[in-house]
């Protein structure tokens, strides 16, 4: 079964009675009754192993406890998590060799089973990149479905950076946004000097598609400052001499 989009943010508001067409736009906080619901609890899971993937740097997180999902709501696409870190991409012989999948989620439950095993970002190694994007979908430049398209990116302070990294999930992975098809995924850059999270989409040429996205990504995160969209080609050619095409 697939949930539509007004019935994917309806499942994730009811646990605090939120209304569902202002769902996607609610604060951390507001989705936090949806977490312990599907944790089992107020506490979570219980005692934690870490598992490393790839490098210096811990992502994974496994806990000894399961939680038994009665019921599933899928989503209109299935997403997939990447990860790449510094170690791993010193060794590499190109450019997104080290990539590496972690898990393809395709409801709402396996959704919040991830993410809440996942360590949240300020505890990664700098350089380390999160990626979530469509299933079958790379997150490469080389990608056919990326490969005319380009991205927004915003800086966040340490302070705020999970909580805008799951709510562009969130926003994501419901549809909510207007020109939805028009999204490859969401990539966050742990990086020493800014931390950066970016929407990559498929059809760079397709102006109105991006603005619209970049607006309703702004609006979704409170961002009152420019941000720009700089196609991949430009990227590929002019490296960080790359400039913006569009700006919102």
């Amino acid at each position: 079964m697939t949930v539509e989009r007004s019935s994917v943010s309806a499942i994730m508001a009811e646990e605090e009675n939120l209304d569902p067409n202002t769902a996607n736009h609610c604060p951390i906080q507001k989705h936090l009754p949806a977490i312990k619901a599907i944790r089992g609890g107020e506490e979570g899971a219980s005692k934690e192993q870490k598992i490393t993937c790839g490098g210096n740097g811990y992502v994974w997180k496994k806990s000894k406890s399961t939680t038994v999902i009665q019921h599933s709501h899928s989503f209109q696409s299935s997403w997939t998590f990447w990860f790449d870190t510094p170690s791993s991409k010193s060794n590499q012989a190109t450019w997104g060799s080290s990539l590496r999948t972690l898990y393809t989620f395709a409801t709402i439950e396996e959704f919040w089973s991830l993410y809440n095993n996942i360590h949240p970002p300020n505890k990664w190694v700098h350089g380390s990149d999160l990626y979530c994007f469509k299933h079958e979908i790379e997150p490469k430049w080389e990608d056919p479905v990326c490969a005319n398209g380009g991205k927004w990116t915003m800086m966040f302070p340490k302070a705020t950076l999970e909580s805008n990294w799951l709510n562009t999930l969130l926003s994501l992975v419901g549809e909510q946004f207007e020109h939805g098809e028009e999204i490859c995924g969401t990539v966050l850059n742990f990086r020493t000097r800014g931390d950066k999270i970016s929407i990559w989409t498929k059809n760079a040429a397709n102006k109105e598609a991006q603005i619209s996205i970049g607006k309703q990504w702004k609006e979704l995160v409170g961002c009152n400052e420019t941000i720009g969209f700089i196609f991949h080609e430009d990227a590929k050619t002019l490296d960080r001499n790359a400039r913006p095409r569009y700006t919102v």
